[in-house]
């Protein structure tokens, strides 16, 4: 009897730790987050969606990059000096040297300069999907991570009322054996469970603590996931639209950028066969020699490439190879987003069909059960076994129900996020 009185007293003291560590976390400063201010931090603030936008300006880069002109090309050259009879007196200008003076522009043929340019447009298309679509997927992953804490933050209050209820219970077990209506085994037997639901209680801190931080990552709040909190509540049951999964497919910012690839890619091999379209290099010279007459005099020229050496042909089936492969990135992509789109829509119906279940009999049901066998208890008129049966029953019902609005809420989530159009802005 006095170990189980010590047993008792440590279960209480750990009860009484977690319930006012609870209270202190509850009681720090909290922040309130609903989902539209966590899209608007991922917006702003998200690491994955920063490097996109980073590679954004790269492409816009590259644009100006592709829409130049060939430098001109100036060239000073002294030829005709000779030590006899040497070079005369005077200034530089009256020497016996020939100084000549060029300019050379090369000309481009063959389209290169605008094959180069499209090229560098769709490419920066690309990008510009690239982000929208990582935009698509943190926010995604956002919603999931807070889907996360929402569960847990439940879960955590589940479990507190579980370990109170099993402390009321154990009080009253207590109660019924001084009075000798129930063995010290009973007692012992509610005492475990009392236990387990302690143990329970701090695992389900533990797991709050986790999806606080797993979320704050995303919308770049470390130093203060500690504070945050979820305040939506959990999506409602409705039926989903009926969707085209070929038009939603072909909006899809993924599909777009992928098609961008493609585009510039057959571009880059336009501008690869171009090359065997021969540039023209043009010059002009102004050239002095003090020792003719007449001393000034100009001169023009042209020089064309001969294709003895390189005839391109490596260039351009690289390119006709970098073509082929983003047509199959392509078909890929498309053929992902199409599967991605019919799975969300088969989960999102499942998880649907989950959540009605639960909350149309099952959860009432367990709660009705376990009331009835805790009132019961506490009147003598039922065995310890039944009541431990039926709160553990409802625990498990309880969790399985919370379990199944989360997965619903995810399976939503990803549903919407399948069939987010690409989007024309990826300003923060």
């Amino acid at each position: 009897m006095r170990r189980l009185t010590q047993r008792l007293s440590l279960l209480a003291a750990t009860y009484l730790f977690v319930s006012a560590f609870s209270v202190h976390a509850q009681s720090s400063t909290v922040r309130e987050l609903t989902l539209a201010q966590i899209e608007t931090l991922v917006l702003r603030a998200n690491r994955d969606v920063q490097a996109a936008r980073r590679a954004l300006e790269g492409a816009e880069a590259q644009i100006r990059q592709a829409d130049v002109l060939p430098n001109p090309v100036v060239s000073f050259s002294s030829t005709g000096i000779n030590s006899n009879p040497g070079v005369g007196s005077g200034s530089w200008n009256n020497k016996r040297i020939d100084n000549i003076y060029r300019v050379d522009q090369t000309i481009e043929r063959g389209n290169k300069r605008a094959l180069r340019v499209d090229a560098a447009q769709r490419l920066e298309m690309a990008a510009r999907g690239d982000v929208s679509d990582v935009l698509r997927q943190q926010l995604l992953a956002a919603r999931s991570a807070y889907v996360d804490l929402q569960q847990a933050q439940e879960k955590n209050t589940l479990m507190r009322e579980n370990a109170e209820l099993f402390a009321k219970t154990l009080a009253v077990a207590q109660t019924r054996l001084k009075a000798g209506d129930i063995s010290p085994a009973d007692v012992a037997r509610v005492q475990v469970d009392a236990e387990r639901a302690s143990a329970d209680l701090r695992g389900a801190e533990a797991e709050r603590v986790r999806a606080q931080f797993a979320l704050a990552f995303l919308i770049g709040e470390e130093a203060q996931a500690s504070q945050l909190r979820a305040a939506e509540s959990w999506p409602a049951n409705a039926p989903v639209r009926a969707t085209s999964i070929e038009t939603t497919v072909e909006a899809r910012a993924d599909v777009r950028a992928a098609q961008s690839r493609f585009d510039a890619a057959e571009r880059l091999r336009e501008l690869a066969r171009s090359q065997r379209t021969r540039d023209v290099s043009v010059g002009a010279q102004f050239e002095r020699y003090a020792g003719n007459v007449p001393a000034n005099s100009v001169g023009f020229g042209v020089s064309v490439p001969l294709f003895f050496g390189n005839d391109f042909s490596g260039d351009i089936q690289r390119a006709e190879v970098d073509r082929n492969t983003a047509l199959d990135q392509l078909a890929r992509v498309r053929a992902a987003a199409a599967t991605e789109i019919a799975r969300a829509d088969s989960d999102l119906r499942a998880a649907g069909e989950r959540v009605e279940r639960y909350e149309g009999s099952l959860l009432a049901a367990a709660q009705r059960t376990a009331e009835a066998a805790e009132f019961a208890f506490a009147r003598g008129a039922t065995s310890v076994l039944e009541v431990l049966d039926a709160r553990r029953t409802l625990r498990a019902v309880q969790l399985e129900a919370l379990a199944a609005r989360a997965e619903h809420a995810r399976a939503l989530h990803a549903w919407r996020a399948s069939i987010t159009a690409a989007s024309t802005s990826v300003a923060p």
